[in-house]
């Protein structure tokens, strides 16, 4: 019998790590390295936020370039992975009786999959279907979710939860550099102890005095939650790796299980890159 599929959440930061190459982006790539190639990728994204469960199913999903200030060669970047029908019917039908659209129009590929899949399947030549995250549910649905969604890593689908622990863009601040503040490195590593002890218990981080600021909105924390439904479902915990915060307000720290956390090459470059021009809050990232 074959191993499951790994499965990961990555801390997807600034959309100009798609262009650049650091110590996050890095470990990125030794991730696609390291991974045995997948059937196709299940990407939950902190980008489709929205009122209900929905599976992207067209053959060809757009490139969602959902954001705002950035330089043009980032709006120019393509990522032309064929999507999965078939994948998509297989998540909608692991989640039954709960009901999940299969949308063939109104999504894509959004950036908080493709700027990670740029480095991890460079050549965009494996399927990918985004699933939403329902905005009005609680954690637990999303624990859940996760959980009951374990049966596609032994049919070889690689699932990949993309957002940020700590997201915090009104508290950016440009002179913290690759550091976080207090409240963000002790929010981290409070997530990073449930992760790696026990996963079923991420709920109980939302009694952290930190969780408010660390997570003023749910988007980009809920992915996390499909990875911790995961490790829960199987008995396992998850492996730390491309640990760091940046900029004061932001964790780009990412985890996964089934399987040890690669080896990365440390680089001097800067980890993040935002436009002078615009206000973080309001670039979308």
């Amino acid at each position: 019998m074959t191993s499951p599929m790994p499965a990961a959440f990555i801390g997807h930061g600034s959309p100009m790590n798609t262009l650049e190459v650091n110590d996050f982006t890095e470990s990125w790539r030794a991730l696609g390295r390291a991974l045995p190639r997948p059937r196709a990728v299940l990407a939950i994204s902190a980008h489709w936020f929205i009122q209900g469960t929905a599976v992207t199913a067209m053959p060809r999903p757009p490139v969602i370039h959902d954001f705002y200030g950035f330089p043009q060669e980032l709006f120019d970047f393509d990522y032309p992975a064929p999507g999965s029908p078939e994948v998509a019917q297989e998540v909608a039908d692991l989640l039954a009786p709960s009901f999940t659209g299969l949308d063939q129009d109104s999504w894509g590929i959004d950036h908080g999959t493709w700027s990670v899949l740029a480095h991890v399947f460079p050549k965009a030549d494996v399927p990918v279907v985004q699933l939403s995250i329902h905005a009005g549910a609680p954690l637990a649905y999303h624990l859940e979710l996760g959980a009951r969604l374990a049966p596609l890593r032994e049919r070889g689908i690689f699932i990949l939860g993309s957002g940020n622990v700590v997201h915090n863009l009104r508290l950016i601040d440009w002179a913290r550099g690759d550091t976080g503040f207090d409240w963000a490195e002790r929010f981290d590593a409070e997530v990073r102890d449930v992760m790696t002890r026990a996963p079923g218990e991420l709920a109980s981080v939302k009694g952290s005095a930190d969780y408010p600021r660390a997570v003023p909105t749910p988007e980009h924390f809920l992915p996390v939650a499909y990875l911790a439904g995961l490790c829960h479902a199987g008995g396992e915990v998850a492996t730390p790796f491309a640990e760091g915060r940046a900029l004061g307000s932001l964790s780009m720290t990412s985890y996964l299980v089934g399987m040890a956390a690669p080896a990365r090459q440390p680089r001097d470059a800067d980890a993040q890159t935002l436009p002078e021009q615009v206000p973080p809050e309001q670039t979308n990232m």
